[in-house]
């Protein structure tokens, strides 16, 4: 259905994924794209398009509609129960723009506005609504404090927007925010310099040995055998159809034999970082799967070698900072990584500082980024949207694997 897309998670007050913003580059200011069938075709035979499925997995998707959609054109097979309308001018008064909202909310679909200002009341459409968001840079918290008891009045949910430290978040729920969205549990809550709890060493070993150039199976085995939770998930990562359709996979030693050097090192490193960060928002754990494989996918476009997998690495690692709440300097202090990574992390590595920049604009849908650094790398910038499809799918199925037996991160 989509090729060229952005999603942006909306967080609750536990820090689990309530929705995704999704914003198209196709569409006028991210809303949703009108193609013509021919269009339509050519996207669907060339660039592999997602789904909402593919892109939200279970979670609810948050699309803004012009107007022109809203009274005409709205695609009847989306679902109610999983997309949120979002209008993408609240102030418009086109004639039947009502009436549609009005017919959309008897569909059993939600509306939803942004209101930066927070004077949603004085718009005709209102009534209607059931989200308001808010970007929490555009007011002041003295003004929004005063606002939100009318909106609760109303029943009405509301959003956080740009909020991207732990302290906005920690005011946003304080003021009376339902729903959050922005960066902000990706972000060290305090820098603390301490060392790892010795309950992670098995974990830090492990890390150590998937940057390795050398593969020591014996050693590898031995680390994961003395922790009965690290070798239940890691036969639960490999006997993951995302990863494994044909065989059931029933040991380490099984799975090398199968999957290759490369691959089990790949999986080695993302049950570390699993361990590394289970107390935090699982969303931060799906980020950096997509960055890891969007990394590794962008490495072999550009034919890099990959034993040990840097690039797959240098993406799964780039969140450690937000996983443990310290620099990445202090992190790296602790962590028997190789030099090449741990350059790469600190910035050092011109190949994958464009990774960085590019995965970043796709993660804030800054499009022209996107192109500026197809250009440096020599990749056409749609071929660089199916890599990163790739890589939503490929971190949606590793997440599954995970979720259930994840805790609950701590708010």
């Amino acid at each position: 259905m989509f090729a060229f897309i952005a999603r942006q998670p909306i967080l609750d007050k536990s820090k689990s994924v309530f929705a995704y913003e999704l914003l198209f580059r196709d569409g006028k200011s991210g809303a949703y794209p009108e193609h013509s069938e021919d269009k339509s075709k050519f996207i669907t035979e060339h660039f592999h398009p997602l789904g909402l499925d593919d892109i939200c997995g279970e979670k609810k998707s948050f699309i803004t509609f012009s107007s022109e959609t809203l009274i005409s054109r709205f695609p009847t097979n989306l679902n109610p129960d999983s997309v949120v309308v979002e209008l993408a001018d609240p102030t418009d008064t086109t004639s039947g723009l009502f009436e549609a909202c009005q017919h959309i909310k008897q569909l059993g679909f939600k509306l939803a506005i942004d209101d930066p200002m927070m004077v949603g009341s004085k718009h005709d459409i209102f009534p209607l609504i059931d989200i308001v968001k808010v970007d929490v840079t555009e007011s002041r918290f003295e003004t929004i404090e005063k606002q939100i008891p009318r909106y609760h009045d109303s029943n009405v949910q509301l959003v956080a927007e740009q909020v991207n430290t732990q302290d906005n978040f920690s005011t946003c729920v304080d003021l009376g925010f339902d729903l959050f969205q922005g960066y902000f549990f990706s972000q060290p809550e305090a820098r603390i310099l301490r060392q790892l709890m010795a309950s992670k060493m098995n974990v830090v070993d492990l890390m150590g040995e998937s940057a390795n150039s050398d593969f020591d199976i014996v050693r590898i085995s031995q680390i994961i055998e003395r922790d009965a939770t690290l070798s239940f998930l890691l036969l639960k990562f490999i006997n993951n159809p995302t990863i494994n359709k044909r065989y059931k996979i029933t040991s380490l030693r099984h799975a090398l034999n199968y999957m290759g050097e490369v691959e089990i090192k790949k999986f080695i490193a993302l049950l570390s970082l699993t361990n590394l960060g289970d107390e935090k928002p699982l969303e931060i754990i799906h980020m950096s799967l997509v960055r890891a494989k969007f990394f590794d996918l962008m490495a072999e476009r550009r034919g890099l070698k990959n034993n040990p997998p840097i690039a797959f690495l240098v993406g799964l690692f780039s969140l450690l900072e937000g996983l443990l709440d310290q620099s990445m300097t202090d992190i790296l202090k602790q962590l028997p990584l190789s030099e090449e990574v741990n350059d790469a992390l600190l910035g050092k590595n011109a190949e994958m500082n464009s990774y960085m920049t590019l995965v970043r604009a796709f993660e804030s849908a800054l499009w022209m980024n996107v192109i500026k650094q197809a250009k440096l790398l020599g990749i056409d910038q749609k071929q660089l949207h199916v890599l990163y499809n790739q890589a939503i799918v490929w971190g949606n199925g590793v997440r599954s694997a995970i979720s259930s037996h994840y805790p609950r991160a701590i708010a």
